[in-house]
């Protein structure tokens, strides 16, 4: 299967409605789609219907990304750190009830530390998701140490690890991320460096070796979806359409490494 991140662009506050949205992806070619869930980056209420949108659409929902805003709040001893919590609990019960598999969460930044409570925190979001056979998957970002952390800790069958390759590239290139944690990997996003951003742009149009990249992948055993995570911030000269036609594209060219 091949995936896209839902929400890459197009408006701030997502001018092409997500039914519409999705029916887009499925007519440029992708299988699957990962789902960003929250109310934040403009995309307002109502984003609890979209599962059933991507369905409706002809879509298979890979997994859900859990909102980035407060993660740096996970080990805190006050009313941000119960938060996080429950923004995680949620996402875990949203999983169980919209029937998808997996939750992406992004891991504190190594300058915050996990402690005990951040642990006894991540062991509740990981049993709970373990009681209703949902996975769990930490992604890196600029948290190495962290991850490490976590990972050598947390070792239940449901949690596991998400990969992206650019904040690999941008973060740690020295570290062997899928040597470390790719028997755990539960999903991947697919993204390139450079732009203005330096991130999320296409692959290809970046800096990281994809045949590298893929083949690192492949010795992982992953079966899951080629996803992507881009976002148009670069290619404003290119409609919606254009634009998911270039990326499927891109993650045909990531499909045929795969098989080679």
């Amino acid at each position: 299967m091949i995936g896209i991140y839902d929400c890459f662009g197009y408006g701030p506050g997502y001018d092409v409605s997500f039914d519409g949205r999705y029916r887009l992806i499925r007519d440029a070619g992708f299988d699957c789609v990962m789902l960003w869930w929250s109310d934040k980056f403009g995309r307002g209420f109502g984003y609890e219907k979209d599962a059933d949108l991507a369905r409706e659409a002809g879509l298979f929902v890979e997994n859900m990304h859990a909102p980035v805003h407060g993660q740096n709040d996970l080990s805190c001893d006050n009313n941000l750190g119960d938060q996080v919590l429950n923004d995680y609990l949620h996402c875990v019960e949203d999983c169980h009830k919209f029937d998808i598999p997996t939750v992406v969460i992004h891991v504190p930044d190594d300058d915050y530390p996990i402690n005990e409570l951040g642990f006894d925190r991540i062991n509740r979001i990981a049993d709970r998701a373990g009681s209703l056979g949902v996975n769990v998957a930490f992604e890196n970002l600029h948290n190495i140490n962290n991850l490490a952390s976590l990972m050598n800790r947390v070792t239940l069958p449901n949690v596991g690890f998400c990969y992206d390759s650019c904040h690999h590239t941008n973060y740690a290139p020295e570290t062997d991320l899928l040597g470390l944690y790719g028997d755990r990997l539960k999903a991947i996003h697919l993204q390139d460096n450079g732009g203005s951003h330096n991130q999320h742009q296409l692959p290809f149009d970046g800096d990281i070796d994809w045949t590298l990249v893929i083949e690192k992948i492949k010795r992982t055993g992953y079966s899951g979806a080629i996803t992507l995570e881009p976002m148009n911030w670069d290619y404003t000269d290119l409609g919606i359409r254009d634009f998911l036609s270039l990326a499927y594209e891109r993650a045909r060219r990531l499909e045929q490494l795969f098989l080679l």
